[in-house]
């Protein structure tokens, strides 16, 4: 199916005069996750990870990928024209500079300008620029030409997100953003990240799997706001809030108002990291402020209201953890579970708590070799049963009312070897390290990405992935602009109310894998607040224990012994007066100090 597919694309590249066609993996809104509507690049490539882009030219086919898809990529894209690209990797070109080489003076690249950001328009522009070749903006997008069962577009029901939950109004988010605004002297800020636009307006939907947003384009004038979408979505509720604060168009009405904006020399910010290049080319003629969304840093640092929902919404999270990890542990070898029941059962537990609304990401459950895939989904095809024997790995979360989770535990299912209790021990080690850290105020991200990387880098082996990432309210599981990443942090500092996964791990390729993972808020510390310089820590959210069969005392420090029978006190305490009194004994043994 992929070679016709390509064939097809290649035969209007021809009639385009174009030499090199790029699919990105995103929609117009530069969505992490994207709706079945907008999934382009699986369609054409057959891969289905949530981060990659492909490339198409008269004679060859790429597909690019980070580390958490090398494996899964490989797999995909077998049989296929396309070729794997590991970013990353030190021989793997960005895909600008393999367009640069792979194409002649005086070629061009085509890309549909509504699904690349303005940020990578110009760094794609320059580079090839260099080399005479052009980048051309093409529409319609010659994949929709040729996708004949292309799914609906998405129609899920928008949704009023109470105050109770947000811990501010629209009102009061919009006076804040004017108010910056005025500050850079701006008469309108554009929209398009779903996330934002749900925040703003205290709205959630379920246009994205996973992501409770809602397809939507936003502008926000000094006195007004538009908010564009599809109106048969929306309830009387949701049209009652929306009219008190936005006036509430369709969603192909943004072009129009881009362009009434354009033509009136307003003044406009834009995020070039977010706002698509067609974004940019509508408002040709208005006077454009580049620079990073105030939304997407308003939205990162949590307010008091809903860091206490994400306190709340991780005991009812970690109460569920525990059940299904008693589930498993007297469950395998005597009942038939295998990856795909495992990560069912797991949602059932979490279906029975308050609030509760959905898995915040498609569930890890990954066994033996499995677990080596950073960002495995089970499938019919790769199901394997849980016997007692091997390491299993589950990275899972949920969407809450009031806030979300994400989550990674490594269990022995038999006896470990020595080799993989030395490797978990050591990314036990890296976790305790950045977790009990103190850092001063004005720390970015990628500078304790090193923290939770040293001791694996003691003993000689590394992980591909960043250590953390930021976490949203009732939200994306992945949000920025924090991060704990020396390739994914873009120097953003860390500051309180911010919320991150520390999430370090290890994957033995064909063998196993291991990851530890708690979420934790950006706190001041209390020890330091009189000294000269403010410092910062973590305040840990997850609530789960980690299992200590795995672990080689030896390998901790005392420093890094008594934070985990501290963590392991604190979880039992919380937890176990919510449990059955089965689960509770097995919390009690669980959480014993080593």
């Amino acid at each position: 199916m992929q070679k016709k597919l390509v064939e097809l694309i290649r035969s209007r590249m021809k009639q385009l005069e174009i030499d090199a066609y790029t699919i990105p993996g995103t929609d117009p809104h530069m969505s992490e996750y994207v709706p079945f509507y907008f999934r382009r690049r699986e369609f054409v490539t057959g891969f289905t990870g949530s981060a990659g882009d492909g490339v198409i030219t008269q004679d060859k086919a790429g597909m690019w990928t980070d580390s958490r898809y090398f494996l899964q990529a490989e797999k995909q894209l077998k049989n296929t024209p396309f070729r794997l690209m590991k970013l990353g990797e030190p021989d793997c070109p960005a895909i600008e500079q393999w367009l640069k080489t792979n194409l002649k003076p005086g070629q061009a690249a085509g890309v549909d300008p509504m699904l690349m950001s303005e940020d990578a328009w110009g760094r794609f522009s320059d580079a090839l620029s260099e080399r005479k070749i052009k980048l051309k903006a093409v529409r319609p997008n010659l994949v929709d030409e040729i996708w004949k069962d292309r799914p609906a577009p998405p129609d899920a029901a928008v949704n009023v997100h109470d105050n109770a939950y947000t811990g501010q109004s629209v009102d009061e988010k919009l006076q804040e953003l004017r108010k910056s605004m005025k500050e850079n002297n701006v008469d309108y800020t554009v929209l398009s990240m779903l996330d934002e636009i749900a925040w703003l307006f205290n709205i959630r939907g379920g246009d994205v799997e996973y992501i409770p947003v809602v397809i939507a384009y936003a502008l926000a004038g000094m006195d007004s706001a538009s908010i564009f979408l599809d109106m048969q979505k929306l309830t009387d509720r949701a049209s009652e809030h929306l009219k008190k604060y936005t006036a509430v168009k369709p969603y192909g009405d943004f072009e129009k108002e881009l362009n009434r904006i354009a033509g009136s020399n307003a003044s406009v910010w834009i995020d070039p990291a977010t706002a698509s290049r067609w974004i940019v080319d509508v408002l040709d003629g208005a006077r454009i402020t580049k620079r990073r969304s105030r939304i997407m840093e308003m939205k990162a640092e949590k307010n008091e209201v809903e860091i206490a929902g994400i306190r709340s919404c991780h005991v009812r999270d970690g109460v569920s953890m525990v059940k299904f990890l008693y589930w498993i542990e007297t469950g395998v070898g005597k009942k038939d579970i295998s990856e795909i029941s495992a990560a069912e059962k797991l949602l059932s537990f979490r279906a029975e708590n308050d609030l509760f609304m959905g898995a915040s990401f498609e569930t890890i459950t990954g066994f033996r070799q499995n677990g080596a895939i950073v960002h495995y989904a089970p499938t019919k095809e790769t199901d394997l049963k849980l016997e007692p024997e091997g390491i299993f790995l589950v990275d899972s979360g949920g969407q809450y009312l009031d806030g979300t989770t994400d989550i990674t535990r490594t269990m022995p299912l038999g006896n470990p070897t020595d080799e993989q209790k030395m490797r978990f021990t050591e990314v036990l080690a890296g976790n305790i390290r950045l977790s009990r850290l103190r850092f001063p105020r004005g720390t970015a991200g990628r500078q304790l990405d090193t923290v939770a990387r040293i001791p694996l880098w003691e003993a000689g082996v590394n992980f591909g992935h960043g250590v953390g990432h930021g976490v949203g309210h009732y939200l994306s599981v992945h949000e920025g602009p924090q991060a704990i990443s020396h390739a994914r942090c873009p120097g953003q500092p860390l500051v309180p109310g911010m919320v991150v996964s520390i999430e370090p791990g290890y994957y033995k390729a064909g063998e196993y894998g291991i990851r530890t993972e708690n979420l934790a808020v950006v706190v001041e510390d209390e020890e330091t607040k009189d000294a000269d310089q403010q410092f910062y820590r973590f305040e840990i959210l997850t609530l789960c224990p980690i299992d200590t069969r795995l672990v080689e005392k030896s390998a901790l420090s005392p420093a890094d012994t008594e934070w985990f029978n501290a963590y392991h006190k604190r979880v039992y305490e919380t937890l176990a007066p919510l449990l059955p009194e089965s689960e509770a004994q097995w919390l009690k043994v669980a959480c014993r100090p080593i």
